[in-house]
């Protein structure tokens, strides 16, 4: 893909984020009560990549769609993302959300829980708009989709409190937390393009894979990350105890000492600070980063291959470029 292709791919992708945010700024405007809607507003208007709405626009325009067609269900996926964020900074008693406080600190618990609730219903008003064909589909894989993050987001709770953890687990648990969304945004952008079953098979593959390497990507940005850019705090998953890809495989790695310094972190639940650059050191030297590297560019690689049954048209190209953006991101 050349430059210019991807300063073109880069500037579709700012347009459409702007026209998303000029709806979700108008989105629950004289909405009442107050005490509802401004925690809603606060929560869909404080910006974010707006990744999964545009990967439902995208899939319907290179499912043989167009984007007017799908802006409602875009909306509606993001509306639903939101409302992961809302009850996760609850569960994990976070602070910051993308620089400002989160939803429950600034209003309070009981309004925030309420907030998130809302967010739910107000999706699936906006994601009916759009369904003008293909609706039992398209309310299937929305529904599943939800289903899906909140059983991620019960295994991500449970290895809390879980001493051993297995790769699997920990696939099956991020496959369900983070990629089924993702799988979920592309084939509702099939299904709204009235797209055949091959195609919307694989766009669903495409999303589910590119779903498990965004977030291999994100694990490495943890620990890796210039802190500046990422927006949060580098070794914040060390500092938590969470057991992500690359501990449980420096874990299986580690022997002696090395394995030891990994258990510790189990033990305390988690690290202060000042040790995340002797663990990071520690990851190296095992060789996980590089094996956490390879994993992610496996699922990219076989995501973009799902593409290969697509027409090649400008929208699949701008799908082959969102992947590859999401892998060599910085923050």
């Amino acid at each position: 893909m050349t430059t210019a292709q991807m300063d073109k791919y880069s500037e579709i992708y700012k347009e459409q984020v702007d026209i998303l945010e000029e709806r979700f700024n108008k989105l629950l405007v004289n909405e009442e009560p107050a005490s509802l809607y401004d925690p809603c507003k606060y929560i869909i208007t404080s910006g974010g990549k707006r990744l999964r709405p545009y990967m439902v626009l995208l899939s319907s325009k290179a499912a043989g769609g167009n984007f007017e067609d799908a802006y409602n269900a875009a909306v509606a996926v993001e509306l639903l993302h939101n409302f992961t964020l809302v009850h996760d900074d609850i569960m994990d008693k976070a602070d910051k959300r993308r620089g400002r406080e989160t939803v429950h600190i600034k209003f309070g618990l009981n309004p925030a829980i309420l907030a998130g609730d809302n967010l739910v219903a107000v999706a699936y008003r906006n994601l009916l708009k759009d369904c003008r064909i293909n609706t039992a589909e398209i309310m299937d894989s929305f529904t599943t989709g939800l289903i899906e993050v909140c059983e991620g987001q019960s295994y991500d709770t449970d290895f809390e409190t879980q001493e051993n953890v297995t790769i699997d687990q920990y696939k099956l648990m991020i496959q369900k937390k983070t990629a089924a969304m993702v799988e979920m945004c592309c084939a509702v952008g099939g299904y709204l393009a009235n797209a055949d079953e091959k195609i919307i098979k694989a766009l669903k593959t495409f999303g589910l894979n590119l779903g498990m390497a965004f977030q291999i990507q994100d694990d490495l940005l943890d620990i890796l990350a210039d802190e500046a850019k990422f927006g949060k705090v580098v070794g914040g998953d060390l500092v938590e105890g969470k057991k992500t890809y690359i501990f449980l495989k420096a874990l299986e790695f580690a022997e002696g000492d090395d394995k030891k310094l990994l258990l510790e972190v189990v033990k305390n639940k988690g690290i202060d600070k000042s040790m995340v650059p002797m663990y990071r050191n520690l990851y190296i030297k095992l060789g996980v980063i590089e094996d956490a590297r390879s994993l992610m560019n496996d699922y990219n690689d076989i995501a973009l291959k799902a593409l290969d049954v697509l027409p090649d048209t400008e929208a699949k190209e701008n799908l082959i470029w969102l992947a590859n953006m999401l892998i060599k991101r910085s923050k």
